[in-house]
């Protein structure tokens, strides 16, 4: 209930209370239980040029992603129970997974994104020349952990935020440009110190570059930058076939 000035019979300055209509959808009340910071691993994609693409070029590359970043995550074993459900950034992916025994950050570096990258070179290099519009598929990728927050509307905190600063940063696309590889892969100083720096097996920390300072909410960040040349060794044996067979199944 509220309250105005009115006129009432010449009398001005009368207040008369206001009913205000309270029958429309009331908003949820906000579970605090579910803001709780829940720590995760954070891995980001993005498609290069996506903005340059037909919506039907788009559609194509999209589903190629997944399909191909499933791929490289089930082969190294991080199956779909232990990881959250893929969040869609329009030209891109985020993925949250939580403190487990069985995905150590060690497992994405090695080998997820050697995998990735060449899951990734051999589909670009059977479509060099393809009709309707170039459709390579070349990518940013950017690894962080922190807590992460969800309100059932969505995930955000500053640990996100972080993580897709250093994915858009001019340093990480450069990169990308610079390279004839298909994946050009970023990680926050978090990962560089707490585990690419310890080079465990598979992971070489004299490849990674400090090219990227940004500041978020009042810190300074720092982020490493890997060019996927060196992530994708020479393909396993068999890997360009079950590569086609795996895009011919785009269809089903």
């Amino acid at each position: 209930m509220n309250g105005e000035t009115v006129v009432d019979g010449g009398r001005a300055g009368v207040r008369r209370p206001v009913l205000v209509d309270a029958s429309g959808p009331r908003l949820p009340v906000l579970d605090r239980a579910r803001l709780r910071p829940r720590y995760r691993t954070i891995l980001a994609v993005d498609i290069e040029g996506s903005t340059t693409r037909t919506d039907p070029v788009k559609a194509e590359l999209r589903h190629v992603l997944y399909r191909l970043l499933e791929e490289a995550f089930n082969r190294a074993g991080i199956v779909p129970g232990h990881r959250e459900e893929y969040v869609d950034r329009g030209d891109g992916v985020l993925v949250l997974i939580p403190p487990l025994d069985e995905v150590p950050k060690t497992l994405l570096l090695h080998p997820v994104m050697p995998l990735l990258s060449a899951l990734l070179a051999e589909y670009n290099a059977e479509r060099l020349i393809a009709p309707g519009g170039d459709r390579r598929i070349r990518i940013r990728v950017v690894l962080h952990a922190g807590e992460v927050h969800n309100d059932g509307r969505g995930n955000f905190g500053e640990a996100l935020d972080v993580a897709f600063r250093l994915l858009d940063s001019p340093e990480a696309k450069l990169a990308l440009r610079r390279t004839a590889a298909p994946l050009v892969l970023v990680v926050s100083d978090d990962i560089y110190q707490s585990i690419v720096r310890h080079g465990y097996e598979g992971i070489r920390a004299e490849s990674y570059v400090p090219l990227v300072r940004l500041r978020v909410t009042g810190r300074s960040h720092r982020g490493w930058v890997h060019s996927g040349t060196a992530l994708a060794p020479a393909a396993p044996p068999g890997l360009a076939a079950r590569t086609r067979r795996l895009l011919h199944r785009r269809a089903g």
